[in-house]
């Protein structure tokens, strides 16, 4: 017999929510719709503050204390200029490359690169660094593009496992190069503020390609990571 409609909804309803509990990613292409920029960025402002002006009144907050009044109309500015300007792929950084006048043939590290993402699963911040390097095959990038790389895609909702293979794929693109190695630690508040609220833990991605799947290559970027 077939399942009724709502049983079936239901189930999948249920399924997604325990993929979020679990941090599992769907796709390594953030999911969006076909439509998701037919909308200029002040129309969906208006929508997004309207909707959220809803939210906290049905959460019961008073809007017309004037410390309230005007947060539905910052959280949208927020979400559309900021936190997920990175959906937008006319915010892609143009990436400002170089001849290799020095032919410089050992790997490049760029560490510390400071991350803020949000959780797809709950909207929360997560928050770490990066570490990235490559090897030159002819070209080297503007050492500031590659935080803007990471920037772009960390202003995304996320998971940190999509996050890293991201970054990784868009440095092999621009850079012409298999030679990649993405290294992130990142904290997530969807576990330190709610759930289990685990305070001290953090969670660390990995991507290698090219000459960094070289068990001494490898080596050499995470002691320098590390160091």
């Amino acid at each position: 017999m077939t399942k009724p409609i709502n049983t079936e909804l239901n189930g999948k309803i249920q399924h997604f929510i325990e993929m979020g509990e679990e941090h599992v990613g769907t796709s390594i292409d953030t999911p969006m719709r076909e439509d998701a920029f037919h909308l200029s960025d002040e129309e969906k402002i208006e929508k997004i503050e309207r909707h959220f002006r809803e939210i906290m009144n049905i959460i019961g907050l008073d809007l017309t204390d004037d410390s309230l009044n005007g947060t539905p109309r910052r959280v949208a500015k927020m979400y559309v200029k900021e936190i997920f300007g990175g959906l937008n792929p006319k915010n892609k950084p143009a990436a400002t490359m170089f001849d290799n006048k020095f032919n410089y043939r050992q790997m490049l590290v760029e560490k510390n690169i400071t991350l803020h993402s949000t959780c797809e699963h709950h909207f929360l911040p997560i928050y770490g660094v990066a570490h990235v390097a490559y090897i030159s095959s002819g070209k080297v990038i503007g050492l500031s593009k590659i935080n803007r790389i990471v920037e772009h895609y960390c202003k995304r909702p996320q998971v940190q496992e999509r996050l890293t293979i991201q970054i990784a794929n868009e440095l092999k693109k621009v850079l012409k190069t298999e030679d990649v190695a993405v290294y992130i630690d990142a904290e997530h508040m969807c576990v330190k503020s709610r759930g289990v609220k685990h305070t001290h833990g953090s969670t660390v991605t990995t991507e290698f390609s090219g000459k960094f799947l070289n068990e001494h290559t490898r080596a050499e970027f995470i002691q320098a990571v590390k160091s």
